[in-house]
Protein backbone atom coordinates (compact mmCIF):
# COMPACT_ATOMS: atom_id res chain seq x y z
CA UNK A 1 0.00 0.00 0.00
CA UNK A 2 1.25 3.30 -0.66
CA UNK A 3 0.76 6.19 1.73
CA UNK A 4 -0.11 9.82 0.54
CA UNK A 5 0.14 12.92 2.30
CA UNK A 6 -0.98 16.31 1.03
CA UNK A 7 1.29 19.54 0.81
CA UNK A 8 1.57 22.47 -1.20
CA UNK A 9 4.76 24.25 -2.99
CA UNK A 10 5.12 27.59 -3.85
CA UNK A 11 4.87 29.91 -7.21
CA UNK A 12 5.03 33.03 -5.74
CA UNK A 13 2.19 33.87 -3.32
CA UNK A 14 0.30 30.79 -5.36
CA UNK A 15 0.14 27.57 -3.56
CA UNK A 16 -0.25 24.26 -6.18
CA UNK A 17 -1.46 21.20 -4.37
CA UNK A 18 1.80 18.39 -4.15
CA UNK A 19 0.76 14.86 -3.36
CA UNK A 20 3.57 13.31 -1.66
CA UNK A 21 3.76 8.97 -2.01
CA UNK A 22 5.37 7.24 0.01
CA UNK A 23 5.97 3.17 -0.54
CA UNK A 24 8.33 0.74 0.90
CA UNK A 25 9.07 -2.34 -1.66
CA UNK A 26 10.98 -5.28 -1.37
CA UNK A 27 14.97 -4.94 -2.65
CA UNK A 28 18.17 -3.42 -1.42
CA UNK A 29 17.72 -0.92 1.20
CA UNK A 30 17.74 2.68 0.05
CA UNK A 31 15.49 6.18 0.31
CA UNK A 32 14.97 7.90 -3.01
CA UNK A 33 13.15 10.86 -3.32
CA UNK A 34 12.21 11.61 -6.56
CA UNK A 35 9.87 14.04 -8.33
CA UNK A 36 12.16 17.37 -9.16
CA UNK A 37 13.31 17.95 -5.91
CA UNK A 38 16.02 20.86 -5.27
CA UNK A 39 18.79 19.96 -2.76
CA UNK A 40 17.10 21.37 0.81
CA UNK A 41 14.44 18.52 -0.50
CA UNK A 42 16.71 15.55 -1.07
CA UNK A 43 18.40 16.48 2.30
CA UNK A 44 15.24 15.68 3.83
CA UNK A 45 16.55 12.18 3.74
CA UNK A 46 18.97 12.88 6.53
CA UNK A 47 16.68 14.78 8.84
CA UNK A 48 13.53 12.57 8.28
CA UNK A 49 16.07 9.15 9.23
CA UNK A 50 17.50 11.46 12.28
CA UNK A 51 14.37 12.04 13.60
CA UNK A 52 12.89 8.98 13.54
CA UNK A 53 16.37 7.67 15.65
CA UNK A 54 15.54 10.36 17.99
CA UNK A 55 12.42 8.71 18.65
CA UNK A 56 13.59 5.51 18.60
CA UNK A 57 12.40 4.12 15.48
CA UNK A 58 14.50 3.06 12.62
CA UNK A 59 13.73 2.86 8.89
CA UNK A 60 12.83 -1.01 7.82
CA UNK A 61 16.03 -2.53 5.28
CA UNK A 62 13.63 -2.03 2.78
CA UNK A 63 13.39 0.42 -0.79
CA UNK A 64 11.71 3.37 0.47
CA UNK A 65 10.59 5.96 -2.94
CA UNK A 66 9.09 9.07 -2.15
CA UNK A 67 7.32 10.46 -4.87
CA UNK A 68 6.02 14.77 -4.83
CA UNK A 69 3.36 15.15 -7.51
CA UNK A 70 3.19 16.52 -10.18
CA UNK A 71 6.63 15.47 -11.11
CA UNK A 72 7.54 18.39 -13.64
CA UNK A 73 7.08 20.62 -11.29
CA UNK A 74 10.00 22.07 -9.28
CA UNK A 75 9.64 22.08 -5.43
CA UNK A 76 11.48 23.70 -3.22
CA UNK A 77 12.45 24.41 0.59
CA UNK A 78 12.52 22.40 3.97
CA UNK A 79 8.87 22.44 4.58
CA UNK A 80 8.48 18.80 2.82
CA UNK A 81 10.28 16.90 5.41
CA UNK A 82 7.24 16.58 7.39
CA UNK A 83 4.67 15.30 5.22
CA UNK A 84 7.79 12.43 3.80
CA UNK A 85 8.46 11.80 8.12
CA UNK A 86 4.32 11.17 8.11
CA UNK A 87 4.44 9.21 4.90
CA UNK A 88 6.76 6.78 6.43
CA UNK A 89 5.34 6.59 9.75
CA UNK A 90 2.75 5.19 8.29
CA UNK A 91 3.76 3.28 5.96
CA UNK A 92 5.70 1.50 9.16
CA UNK A 93 1.95 1.52 10.95
CA UNK A 94 3.14 3.93 13.67
CA UNK A 95 -0.16 5.81 12.72
CA UNK A 96 -3.34 5.25 10.46
CA UNK A 97 -3.32 6.15 6.92
CA UNK A 98 -6.89 7.85 7.40
CA UNK A 99 -5.30 10.17 9.81
CA UNK A 100 -2.92 12.01 7.60
CA UNK A 101 -5.77 11.72 4.62
CA UNK A 102 -7.81 14.47 6.24
CA UNK A 103 -4.95 17.28 6.49
CA UNK A 104 -2.79 19.17 4.55
CA UNK A 105 0.93 18.89 6.23
CA UNK A 106 4.08 21.22 5.96
CA UNK A 107 7.00 21.53 8.57
CA UNK A 108 10.71 21.21 8.97
CA UNK A 109 12.25 18.59 11.19
CA UNK A 110 14.96 18.74 13.38
CA UNK A 111 17.74 16.35 14.28
CA UNK A 112 16.28 15.73 17.56
CA UNK A 113 12.31 15.47 16.42
CA UNK A 114 11.63 18.60 16.96
CA UNK A 115 8.74 20.59 14.28
CA UNK A 116 10.37 23.79 13.45
CA UNK A 117 8.77 27.00 12.08
CA UNK A 118 8.44 27.34 7.73
CA UNK A 119 7.06 30.00 5.93
CA UNK A 120 3.95 30.28 3.86
CA UNK A 121 1.72 28.62 6.36
CA UNK A 122 -1.10 31.39 5.79
CA UNK A 123 -1.71 30.83 1.99
CA UNK A 124 -1.17 26.55 2.75
CA UNK A 125 -3.82 27.06 5.26
CA UNK A 126 -6.35 29.50 2.90
CA UNK A 127 -5.34 26.42 0.47
CA UNK A 128 -6.52 23.67 3.15
CA UNK A 129 -9.58 26.00 4.15
CA UNK A 130 -10.33 25.61 0.02
CA UNK A 131 -10.18 21.56 0.03
CA UNK A 132 -12.39 21.26 2.96
CA UNK A 133 -9.35 19.64 4.84
CA UNK A 134 -7.19 20.63 8.41
CA UNK A 135 -3.66 21.68 8.45
CA UNK A 136 -0.85 20.24 10.07
CA UNK A 137 2.47 22.77 10.81
CA UNK A 138 5.14 23.48 13.20
CA UNK A 139 3.48 25.29 16.50
CA UNK A 140 5.78 28.49 16.08
CA UNK A 141 3.12 29.08 12.94
CA UNK A 142 0.00 27.86 14.52
CA UNK A 143 -1.32 31.12 15.20
CA UNK A 144 -0.48 32.40 11.62
CA UNK A 145 -3.10 29.28 10.57
CA UNK A 146 -5.84 30.54 12.36
CA UNK A 147 -5.97 33.79 10.08
CA UNK A 148 -7.48 31.19 7.12
CA UNK A 149 -10.46 30.34 9.30
CA UNK A 150 -12.25 27.80 10.71
CA UNK A 151 -10.56 24.86 9.89
CA UNK A 152 -8.74 21.98 11.66
CA UNK A 153 -5.20 22.70 12.85
CA UNK A 154 -2.77 20.61 14.46
CA UNK A 155 0.37 22.71 15.25
CA UNK A 156 2.71 20.02 17.13
CA UNK A 157 6.21 21.51 18.71
CA UNK A 158 7.35 17.99 17.66
CA UNK A 159 6.61 14.52 16.02
CA UNK A 160 6.75 12.85 19.34
CA UNK A 161 3.61 15.34 20.44
CA UNK A 162 2.45 14.68 16.81
CA UNK A 163 2.23 11.06 17.10
CA UNK A 164 0.67 10.91 20.62
CA UNK A 165 -2.01 12.97 19.26
CA UNK A 166 -3.25 10.62 16.81
CA UNK A 167 -2.74 8.09 19.56
CA UNK A 168 -5.33 9.88 21.71
CA UNK A 169 -2.66 10.10 24.25
CA UNK A 170 -1.65 13.47 24.14
CA UNK A 171 -4.30 15.91 22.43
CA UNK A 172 -2.86 19.06 20.96
CA UNK A 173 -4.72 22.14 21.71
CA UNK A 174 -6.11 24.41 19.38
CA UNK A 175 -3.48 27.43 18.56
CA UNK A 176 -4.13 30.95 20.33
CA UNK A 177 -4.62 33.81 18.43
CA UNK A 178 -2.17 36.92 18.59
CA UNK A 179 -3.63 39.98 18.39
CA UNK A 180 -1.57 42.35 15.88
CA UNK A 181 0.40 45.52 17.79
CA UNK A 182 -1.08 48.97 17.37
CA UNK A 183 0.58 52.03 15.84
CA UNK A 184 2.54 52.82 18.66
CA UNK A 185 5.69 55.44 18.58
CA UNK A 186 8.27 53.37 16.56
CA UNK A 187 7.62 55.65 13.78
CA UNK A 188 8.32 58.93 15.99
CA UNK A 189 6.34 62.06 15.47
CA UNK A 190 5.77 64.86 13.20
CA UNK A 191 6.07 67.39 15.95
CA UNK A 192 9.62 66.06 16.34
CA UNK A 193 10.62 67.86 13.11
CA UNK A 194 11.59 71.75 13.69
CA UNK A 195 10.70 73.93 10.89
CA UNK A 196 9.84 72.39 7.25
CA UNK A 197 6.14 73.15 7.39
CA UNK A 198 5.86 72.99 3.47
CA UNK A 199 7.50 69.23 3.28
CA UNK A 200 5.09 68.79 6.07
CA UNK A 201 2.44 69.94 3.85
CA UNK A 202 3.61 67.84 1.08
CA UNK A 203 3.86 64.43 3.24
CA UNK A 204 0.47 65.02 4.08
CA UNK A 205 -1.23 65.23 0.64
CA UNK A 206 1.02 62.35 -0.22
CA UNK A 207 -0.09 60.39 2.83
CA UNK A 208 -3.91 61.55 1.84
CA UNK A 209 -4.00 60.33 -1.68
CA UNK A 210 -1.11 57.89 -1.78
CA UNK A 211 1.13 59.80 -4.01
CA UNK A 212 4.86 58.82 -4.82
CA UNK A 213 7.01 61.54 -3.05
CA UNK A 214 10.58 62.68 -4.13
CA UNK A 215 12.68 64.91 -1.72
CA UNK A 216 15.38 66.96 -2.38
CA UNK A 217 17.88 68.84 -0.63
CA UNK A 218 21.18 69.25 1.66
CA UNK A 219 22.55 66.64 4.18
CA UNK A 220 20.58 67.01 7.55
CA UNK A 221 17.57 69.12 6.31
CA UNK A 222 15.31 66.53 7.73
CA UNK A 223 14.22 64.28 4.36
CA UNK A 224 14.97 60.78 6.11
CA UNK A 225 13.03 61.99 9.61
CA UNK A 226 10.30 62.93 7.33
CA UNK A 227 9.72 59.63 5.31
CA UNK A 228 10.03 57.76 8.67
CA UNK A 229 6.83 59.41 10.05
CA UNK A 230 4.91 58.92 7.21
CA UNK A 231 3.78 55.52 8.03
CA UNK A 232 2.30 56.95 11.51
CA UNK A 233 -0.21 59.22 9.31
CA UNK A 234 -1.64 56.60 7.22
CA UNK A 235 -4.57 54.92 7.95
CA UNK A 236 -4.45 51.09 8.99
CA UNK A 237 -4.62 48.52 6.55
CA UNK A 238 -8.56 47.38 6.00
CA UNK A 239 -9.05 43.54 5.97
CA UNK A 240 -8.57 42.76 2.88
CA UNK A 241 -4.95 44.49 2.28
CA UNK A 242 -4.26 42.90 5.41
CA UNK A 243 -4.39 39.08 4.09
CA UNK A 244 -3.01 40.40 1.16
CA UNK A 245 -0.16 41.70 2.93
CA UNK A 246 0.27 39.02 5.57
CA UNK A 247 0.43 36.04 2.76
CA UNK A 248 3.64 38.11 1.36
CA UNK A 249 5.49 38.20 4.41
CA UNK A 250 4.57 34.67 5.50
CA UNK A 251 5.81 33.45 1.92
CA UNK A 252 9.09 35.12 2.46
CA UNK A 253 9.81 33.52 5.92
CA UNK A 254 9.38 36.91 7.93
CA UNK A 255 5.65 37.03 9.46
CA UNK A 256 6.72 37.90 13.28
CA UNK A 257 5.02 35.35 15.85
CA UNK A 258 2.16 35.14 13.56
CA UNK A 259 -0.12 37.93 13.95
CA UNK A 260 -1.70 39.59 11.40
CA UNK A 261 0.29 42.38 10.07
CA UNK A 262 -2.43 45.76 10.14
CA UNK A 263 -0.05 48.38 10.06
CA UNK A 264 1.44 49.51 6.60
CA UNK A 265 4.90 48.14 5.95
CA UNK A 266 7.61 50.31 5.85
CA UNK A 267 11.19 49.05 3.67
CA UNK A 268 13.97 51.07 3.45
CA UNK A 269 16.93 49.25 1.09
CA UNK A 270 20.05 50.27 1.59
CA UNK A 271 21.26 51.59 -2.01
CA UNK A 272 23.93 48.95 -2.49
CA UNK A 273 20.69 46.69 -2.64
CA UNK A 274 20.66 44.22 -6.24
CA UNK A 275 17.54 44.52 -8.42
CA UNK A 276 16.80 40.71 -6.73
CA UNK A 277 16.73 42.08 -3.72
CA UNK A 278 14.67 44.92 -4.94
CA UNK A 279 12.48 43.73 -7.19
CA UNK A 280 12.62 40.11 -6.67
CA UNK A 281 14.36 36.96 -7.49
CA UNK A 282 17.27 35.07 -6.76
CA UNK A 283 17.81 31.09 -7.43
CA UNK A 284 15.09 30.60 -5.21
CA UNK A 285 12.73 33.01 -6.68
CA UNK A 286 11.61 35.37 -3.50
CA UNK A 287 9.96 38.89 -3.14
CA UNK A 288 11.76 41.76 -3.54
CA UNK A 289 11.52 44.77 -1.36
CA UNK A 290 8.93 46.31 -3.39
CA UNK A 291 6.62 43.28 -2.89
CA UNK A 292 7.35 43.45 1.13
CA UNK A 293 6.03 47.09 1.25
CA UNK A 294 2.80 46.07 -0.67
CA UNK A 295 -0.11 47.97 0.23
CA UNK A 296 2.74 50.49 2.31
CA UNK A 297 5.58 52.62 2.06
CA UNK A 298 8.61 51.85 -0.14
CA UNK A 299 12.01 54.24 1.35
CA UNK A 300 14.68 54.54 -1.20
CA UNK A 301 17.33 57.11 0.57
CA UNK A 302 20.27 58.59 -1.56
CA UNK A 303 18.09 57.84 -4.50
CA UNK A 304 20.53 58.42 -6.85
CA UNK A 305 23.39 55.93 -5.51
CA UNK A 306 21.00 53.01 -5.96
CA UNK A 307 22.36 51.63 -9.89
CA UNK A 308 20.65 53.12 -12.40
CA UNK A 309 19.08 49.31 -14.03
CA UNK A 310 17.89 48.83 -10.32
CA UNK A 311 16.11 52.30 -10.63
CA UNK A 312 14.28 51.29 -13.79
CA UNK A 313 13.61 48.15 -13.21
CA UNK A 314 11.21 49.52 -10.68
CA UNK A 315 9.10 51.47 -13.22
CA UNK A 316 6.60 48.84 -14.69
CA UNK A 317 5.90 47.51 -10.92
CA UNK A 318 5.13 51.29 -9.74
CA UNK A 319 2.72 51.26 -12.54
CA UNK A 320 0.88 47.85 -12.94
CA UNK A 321 1.34 47.17 -9.21
CA UNK A 322 2.77 43.70 -9.36
CA UNK A 323 5.73 42.78 -10.52
CA UNK A 324 6.48 40.08 -12.57
CA UNK A 325 9.70 37.71 -12.23
CA UNK A 326 11.24 35.17 -15.16
CA UNK A 327 13.49 33.02 -14.56
CA UNK A 328 14.51 29.84 -16.76
CA UNK A 329 13.24 27.64 -14.50
CA UNK A 330 10.20 29.64 -12.92
CA UNK A 331 8.03 32.55 -13.73
CA UNK A 332 6.07 34.39 -10.71
CA UNK A 333 3.73 37.18 -9.93
CA UNK A 334 4.25 39.55 -6.76
CA UNK A 335 1.45 42.05 -5.83
CA UNK A 336 3.71 45.11 -5.21
CA UNK A 337 1.44 48.33 -5.20
CA UNK A 338 3.29 50.80 -3.18
CA UNK A 339 3.79 54.00 -2.42
CA UNK A 340 6.93 55.33 -3.06
CA UNK A 341 8.58 57.80 -0.81
CA UNK A 342 12.56 58.78 -1.75
CA UNK A 343 15.40 61.35 -0.77
CA UNK A 344 18.27 62.49 -2.34
CA UNK A 345 20.76 65.16 -2.08
CA UNK A 346 21.05 67.97 -4.92
CA UNK A 347 24.51 66.94 -6.15
CA UNK A 348 27.22 64.97 -4.56
CA UNK A 349 28.71 66.25 -2.07
CA UNK A 350 25.08 67.93 -1.26
CA UNK A 351 25.79 71.82 -1.25
CA UNK A 352 24.74 72.75 -4.23
CA UNK A 353 22.94 76.40 -4.16
CA UNK A 354 24.07 76.78 -0.84
CA UNK A 355 26.86 80.07 -0.60
CA UNK A 356 27.87 79.63 2.28
CA UNK A 357 29.17 76.12 1.61
CA UNK A 358 29.94 76.27 -1.92
CA UNK A 359 29.56 73.00 -4.18
CA UNK A 360 33.57 73.49 -5.61
CA UNK A 361 32.33 71.97 -8.75
CA UNK A 362 29.12 73.37 -9.37
CA UNK A 363 27.15 73.33 -11.40
CA UNK A 364 28.49 70.00 -13.28
CA UNK A 365 28.12 68.05 -9.77
CA UNK A 366 24.84 68.45 -9.38
CA UNK A 367 24.57 67.91 -13.45
CA UNK A 368 25.97 64.65 -12.91
CA UNK A 369 24.45 63.39 -9.92
CA UNK A 370 21.20 63.85 -11.07
CA UNK A 371 21.70 62.77 -14.45
CA UNK A 372 21.77 59.30 -12.47
CA UNK A 373 18.15 59.45 -12.45
CA UNK A 374 15.81 58.55 -15.73
CA UNK A 375 13.51 61.43 -16.91
CA UNK A 376 10.69 58.41 -16.60
CA UNK A 377 11.11 57.65 -13.20
CA UNK A 378 11.24 61.30 -12.14
CA UNK A 379 8.04 61.97 -13.85
CA UNK A 380 6.27 58.44 -11.71
CA UNK A 381 6.84 60.72 -8.85
CA UNK A 382 3.43 62.85 -8.46
CA UNK A 383 4.77 65.07 -6.14
CA UNK A 384 8.64 66.73 -5.62
CA UNK A 385 9.75 68.98 -3.35
CA UNK A 386 13.22 70.53 -2.26
CA UNK A 387 13.72 70.57 2.06
CA UNK A 388 16.19 73.25 2.94
CA UNK A 389 18.58 73.04 5.38
CA UNK A 390 16.82 74.04 8.55
CA UNK A 391 18.28 77.46 10.32
CA UNK A 392 20.44 77.15 13.65
CA UNK A 393 17.84 79.74 15.09
CA UNK A 394 15.30 76.98 14.57
CA UNK A 395 16.99 74.44 15.96
CA UNK A 396 16.14 76.07 19.48
CA UNK A 397 12.79 76.75 19.09
CA UNK A 398 9.97 74.76 21.35
CA UNK A 399 8.26 71.66 18.93
CA UNK A 400 5.28 73.73 18.45
CA UNK A 401 4.15 71.72 14.95
CA UNK A 402 1.47 69.53 15.22
CA UNK A 403 1.30 65.69 16.35
CA UNK A 404 0.92 63.19 13.86
CA UNK A 405 -2.15 62.15 15.26
CA UNK A 406 -3.72 65.62 14.00
CA UNK A 407 -2.48 64.99 10.62
CA UNK A 408 -3.44 61.18 10.76
CA UNK A 409 -7.04 61.96 11.25
CA UNK A 410 -7.47 64.96 8.18
CA UNK A 411 -6.16 61.99 6.25
CA UNK A 412 -8.27 59.36 7.15
CA UNK A 413 -11.26 61.94 6.43
CA UNK A 414 -9.56 62.20 3.42
CA UNK A 415 -9.82 58.24 2.41
CA UNK A 416 -13.11 57.82 3.06
CA UNK A 417 -14.33 60.05 0.74
CA UNK A 418 -11.53 58.53 -1.66
CA UNK A 419 -13.36 55.57 -0.74
CA UNK A 420 -16.99 56.35 -1.22
CA UNK A 421 -15.85 57.88 -4.86
CA UNK A 422 -14.33 55.00 -6.03
CA UNK A 423 -16.50 52.28 -4.29
CA UNK A 424 -17.94 50.86 -7.42
CA UNK A 425 -14.18 51.17 -9.28
CA UNK A 426 -12.17 48.84 -7.04
CA UNK A 427 -9.48 51.21 -6.25
CA UNK A 428 -9.05 53.24 -2.62
CA UNK A 429 -6.61 56.47 -3.28
CA UNK A 430 -6.71 59.40 -5.81
CA UNK A 431 -3.01 57.71 -6.70
CA UNK A 432 -4.97 54.97 -8.98
CA UNK A 433 -7.66 56.73 -10.88
CA UNK A 434 -7.05 56.81 -14.23
CA UNK A 435 -9.20 57.53 -17.41
CA UNK A 436 -12.26 58.41 -17.50
CA UNK A 437 -12.39 58.10 -13.37
CA UNK A 438 -9.61 60.52 -13.25
CA UNK A 439 -11.54 62.90 -15.32
CA UNK A 440 -14.99 62.11 -13.70
CA UNK A 441 -13.54 62.46 -10.15
CA UNK A 442 -11.68 65.59 -10.76
CA UNK A 443 -13.52 68.09 -13.38
CA UNK A 444 -12.09 71.22 -13.38
CA UNK A 445 -13.81 74.50 -14.41
CA UNK A 446 -12.83 76.88 -16.84
CA UNK A 447 -10.47 78.55 -15.04
CA UNK A 448 -8.69 75.10 -13.47
CA UNK A 449 -8.46 74.38 -16.94
CA UNK A 450 -6.76 77.13 -18.86
CA UNK A 451 -4.13 77.17 -16.15
CA UNK A 452 -3.17 73.41 -16.16
CA UNK A 453 -3.14 73.46 -20.22
CA UNK A 454 -0.85 76.61 -20.05
CA UNK A 455 1.41 75.09 -17.45
CA UNK A 456 1.62 72.00 -19.63
CA UNK A 457 2.68 73.87 -22.94
CA UNK A 458 5.13 75.81 -20.72
CA UNK A 459 6.58 72.71 -18.37
CA UNK A 460 6.36 70.34 -21.31
CA UNK A 461 4.27 67.92 -19.41
CA UNK A 462 4.24 64.58 -21.08
CA UNK A 463 0.90 62.71 -20.62
CA UNK A 464 1.53 60.76 -17.36
CA UNK A 465 2.73 64.18 -15.70
CA UNK A 466 -0.67 65.87 -16.24
CA UNK A 467 -2.59 62.98 -15.07
CA UNK A 468 -0.44 63.23 -11.58
CA UNK A 469 -1.01 67.03 -11.27
CA UNK A 470 -4.73 65.97 -11.68
CA UNK A 471 -4.59 63.36 -8.94
CA UNK A 472 -2.72 65.33 -6.57
CA UNK A 473 -4.97 68.58 -7.02
CA UNK A 474 -8.23 65.99 -6.42
CA UNK A 475 -5.77 64.91 -3.22
CA UNK A 476 -5.79 68.60 -1.93
CA UNK A 477 -9.37 69.69 -2.76
CA UNK A 478 -10.05 66.25 -0.37
CA UNK A 479 -8.34 67.43 2.29
CA UNK A 480 -9.65 71.19 2.11
CA UNK A 481 -13.32 69.23 2.12
CA UNK A 482 -14.34 70.62 -1.47
CA UNK A 483 -16.08 68.64 -3.99
CA UNK A 484 -15.05 70.70 -6.85
CA UNK A 485 -11.17 70.94 -7.98
CA UNK A 486 -10.49 74.60 -8.60
CA UNK A 487 -7.99 76.72 -9.67
CA UNK A 488 -6.31 77.19 -6.27
CA UNK A 489 -5.76 73.27 -6.31
CA UNK A 490 -4.43 73.16 -9.16
CA UNK A 491 -1.95 75.70 -8.54
CA UNK A 492 -0.77 73.87 -5.54
CA UNK A 493 -0.06 70.71 -7.50
CA UNK A 494 1.79 72.32 -10.69
CA UNK A 495 4.43 73.65 -7.45
CA UNK A 496 4.99 69.78 -6.90
CA UNK A 497 6.57 69.16 -10.00
CA UNK A 498 9.35 71.94 -10.00
CA UNK A 499 12.00 69.97 -10.16
CA UNK A 500 11.13 67.69 -13.17
CA UNK A 501 10.20 71.19 -14.76
CA UNK A 502 13.75 72.87 -14.27
CA UNK A 503 15.54 69.43 -15.82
Amino acid sequence: MTARVTTVAFAGIETIPVDVQVQMASGLPAFTVVGLPDKAVSEARERVRSALSAMGLALPPKRITINLAPADLLKEGSHFDLPIALGILAEMDVIGHDDIERFLVLGELGLDGSITKVGGVLPAAMEAGMQECGIICPNANGAEALWAGDLEILAPISLVALINHFKGTQILPRPIRRDADEINDFYGDLRDIKGQESAKRALEIAAAGGHNLLMSGPPGSGKSMLAARLPGILPDLDARQALETTVIHSVSGMLPEGGLIRTRPFRQPHHSASMPALVGGGHRVKPGEISLAHNGVLFLDELPEFQRTVLDALRQPLETGQVSVARANAHVTYPARVQLVAAMNPCRCGYLGNNELACTRAPRCGEEYQARLSGPLLDRFDIQIEVPAVKPEDLDLPAKGESSQAVRERVFLARELQMLRYKNENISTNALADGEVLQDAAALDAEGRGLLQDAARQMKLSARGYHRILRVARTIADLAGSAAVKRGHIAEALNYRQMVYRR
